[in-house]
Order: structure tokens, then C-alpha cells, then sequence
């Protein structure tokens, strides 16, 4: 398996960025590595240690982002709940840089369950984001006590229209700050503001990393099977890739789940509406633990 990094000095600079974020948080953390069969996992925890009796909120972040990219939104759960955020190998951060050119979904499952297994005792409540949604709907683990998928992939094929594949050519070709603004504010809401810091990160990601591909919709048998855990499906109103019209359909028939839309969302919702996403776990903990709609 090749490494998703365009060189050492690449994979180099993405981590030295990792950590100066992470450094400079002002929230308590605590990081470790664990090892897995896709290889070393980093784990961030934040706020209370995590208690085998009662759920812990696994983040699992998306294509292209990790703990550091998505430490705002884990210090905003952590205020609440105990928080662990997994990088997730194959993706560019602090865990391992390769991933199977194929059975990508069963690969990421295993890890997932593997990674529960080690850095939560108890109960998880997991909240997947785009790529993140289809790895957590890939593991059945008998550690998830419920799902939350914003944007999540794994259900429909994400759509890119013309406007998303005009912009991100350029900045694939030549990534500057400008490039990646550009494309960043087509995954935004209208009039949406693009952080600079994930301006920068993109930047980085683009020079540095060989980026993944969409994952495909996951079997049908599958998705059915995790009916039997509480799911809680949320978009943004103006998600490009998945807007509600395609992905509301899907998440009824699949799984069972009404879709909640965030109205002043585009596809980055964890930067855009952070309220929205955290009074969104608080219901999907209800859910998984009384069983409320």
C-alpha cells in the first residue's frame, strides 16, 4: 500500500502542522497512539475520562481533516460529554499514511472496531462526518450505542457538480491560499465564511497528500443490518454533495432515519454550525440510550 504523502518531507510537514495546532489549543487533552491492522491510530480524548459506564462521543472525522483540524468542535463536546476524536489512517494527519487500493469499506470498518475496542470502555456514541459517516457505518461493533452521520457518505454517491470540478482543477494543479478559498467556498452555505486555518490546512493537504476519492454507497444488506442501533442523520441545506433531496431518500429507506437539514450549512457543518451539531449528539444520545425519536 502506497503512502498517501507525496514524500517524507511531505508527511513531514502535515504532521509538524498537526501538532503546533494541537500545542497551541487551550483545552486540556490527551493523546496517544494505539496500534491497529491499518496501523497506528493517534486518539485524542478531551474533557472527562471516558467511563465504561455511560457513552463516550467518538468523532470520526472526514476525507482530509483530523483531530487537529476538528479540535473546536471536540472542545465544545468536551464541555458536555467525554470526547475521543480517532485520525483516521489513510487520511492526512497523525495515524498511519496508507490505505488498500480496494475492500476499502470492510478495511475501515475493522479498524474502527479495532480502535473502539482499545481507547473506549464502554458504550459510543459515534458522530461520522462525510468519509467519517461510512467508515462509522462500516463497523459493528457491539461498543456502538448510536450512529450520528452528517453529510455522511456511504449511503448515496456524492454528487460533483461542474462548478466544484472547475475550481478544485486549479488548485489540484497549483495550490495557493486563493486556490483553496475558492474551492472551500463552494462547500459552504451562501455568504458562508471559510476559516483561514482550513484555508491553510488545504493548502497543505493539496501540495502534500495524494487525496482520496469518495467512497461508494455501502451494500444495502449492510446498511440494513444497522438498523438495530439508533441512527440520527443530518445534512446541510446547501450541501453540493449531498443535499438533503438525495440523501434524505436514501436515509429512510436504508436505515429508517428521518433526515434532519441544517439550514445555514453547506457540506463543512462542523466549521459552519457547531450548536446545531452539538444539540444533534445530545439527540442522538437520547436516542441511543431511551430510545427517543
Amino acid at each position: 500500500m502506497p503512502s498517501i504523502y507525496r514524500g517524507p518531507a511531505c508527511r513531514q510537514r502535515v504532521r509538524e502542522w498537526c501538532l503546533r495546532q494541537l500545542g497551541g489549543w487551550d483545552v486540556p487533552y490527551r493523546r496517544r497512539r494505539i496500534q491497529t491492522t491499518a496501523g497506528v491510530t493517534s486518539v485524542l480524548a478531551v474533557g472527562p475520562e471516558p467511563v465504561a459506564s455511560s457513552p463516550t462521543v467518538v468523532l470520526v472525522p472526514g476525507t482530509n481533516t483530523n483531530s487537529a483540524v476538528c479540535r473546536h468542535l471536540a472542545g465544545v463536546l468536551a464541555a458536555r460529554w467525554p470526547t475521543v476524536v480517532f485520525d483516521v489512517p489513510g487520511q492526512p494527519g497523525l495515524s498511519a499514511d496508507v490505505r488498500p487500493r480496494r475492500g476499502r469499506s470492510a478495511w475501515y470498518g475493522r479498524w474502527l472496531s479495532e480502535a473502539l475496542e482499545q481507547a473506549v470502555p464502554g458504550p459510543a456514541l459515534l458522530v461520522g462526518h462525510s468519509l467519517g459517516g461510512a467508515v462509522v457505518l462500516a463497523s459493528d461493533s457491539p461498543r456502538i450505542a448510536g450512529r450520528l452521520l452528517l453529510s455522511s457518505a456511504g449511503l448515496v454517491r456524492l454528487r460533483v457538480p461542474p462548478g466544484v470540478v472547475a475550481a478544485a482543477a486549479p488548485w489540484l494543479a497549483r495550490p495557493t491560499p486563493a486556490s483553496t478559498a475558492r474551492v472551500l467556498r463552494r462547500m459552504v452555505a451562501p455568504g458562508g465564511r471559510v476559516p483561514d486555518e482550513l484555508t491553510e490546512w488545504m493548502t497543505l493537504v493539496a501540495s502534500s497528500c495524494h487525496s482520496s476519492l469518495a467512497p461508494p454507497p455501502l451494500p444495502p444488506t449492510l446498511l440494513a443490518e444497522r438498523r438495530s442501533v439508533p441512527c440520527v442523520v443530518a445534512t446541510g441545506r446547501h450541501d453540493v454533495f449531498l443535499p438533503p433531496q438525495r440523501i434524505g431518500p436514501a436515509a429512510q429507506l436504508h436505515l429508517g432515519a428521518r433526515l434532519h437539514v441544517l439550514d445555514g450549512s453547506g457540506h463543512l457543518l462542523l466549521d459552519e454550525s457547531p450548536d446545531e451539531v452539538v444539540a444533534l449528539v445530545a439527540r442522538a444520545l437520547s436516542s441511543a440510550l431511551w430510545g427517543a425519536a
